[in-house]
């Protein structure tokens, strides 16, 4: 979904254009799109995965 043609229900503007706090805030929601555009519960699961890799390891290796 894009910005461009939401309009904003506090200033009755394009949100895009951002002229008031909500605009911005919301444009600034729809833009971030994580650490490397990825979302924040991809990376969240991935380093999950990681921890578990580790003590996977860490138990194969008997330390």
């Amino acid at each position: 979904m894009s910005c461009q043609h939401l309009v904003c229900a506090q200033c009755a503007h394009p949100v895009i254009e951002g002229r008031c706090a909500v605009c911005r805030a919301n444009r600034e929601r729809m833009h971030n799109h994580g650490f490397a555009g990825l979302s924040p519960a991809l990376i969240a699961g991935l380093l999950l995965a990681l921890l578990f890799l580790t003590l996977v390891l860490k138990h194969l290796s008997g330390l």
